[in-house]
């Protein structure tokens, strides 16, 4: 799909959205709306698109939330949930939203795991640190399920809008 201003504010538009869920959720650990923006944004915008919505988001909210070592892990395991999500648009574009809902409790799991490692490399115990988050993961993966069967439909309608206004500039 073609790059041009629409999709890049369409882009910066979903990433401010999450921003602004993720500072307002931060008070509930772990429910948190970027993790299914940055699907919804893979799934119907494709992978690149996701990496730039989760570095957007990753690099802002963490100016507020706290920035450190972990900024780039977040980055990292956002960006592979979001090509991920994009291969899935792409080879399986009109998968049931319950599908997309299971990735994204998939997703918050991979997430809390790639997280664990992130620990490890900072010279913490992996399974200590991985056992210990497991409730936080779950609640990560719960809550992506929710907001993506929440989500999907909104986003659906301003996805299918931006393909039509796509195909009428080309």
């Amino acid at each position: 799909m073609q790059w041009n201003t629409y999709k890049l504010t369409l882009i910066t538009m979903l990433a401010a959205v999450a921003v602004v869920g993720r500072i307002a959720f931060a008070a509930i650990p772990n429910a948190q709306p970027v993790t299914a923006i940055i699907i919804l944004s893979g799934f119907w915008l494709g992978p690149l698109a996701a990496v730039i919505t989760a570095f957007l988001t990753t690099f802002l909210t963490n100016m507020v939330l706290g920035m450190g070592i972990w900024t780039v892990w977040q980055v990292t395991a956002w960006g592979l949930i979001g090509i991920g999500a994009g291969l899935l648009g792409k080879f399986l574009p009109r998968l049931p939203v319950l599908g997309l809902s299971v990735y994204g409790l998939l997703s918050g799991l991979f997430f809390g795991v790639v997280m664990a490692f992130t620990m490890r490399a900072i010279s913490q115990t992996f399974w200590g640190y991985y056992l210990a988050g497991i409730p936080f993961d779950l609640m990560h993966a719960a809550s992506n399920f929710v907001f993506i069967l929440v989500f999907y439909s909104v986003f659906e309608k301003l996805f299918i809008k931006y393909e039509r206004r796509a195909q009428l500039a080309s």
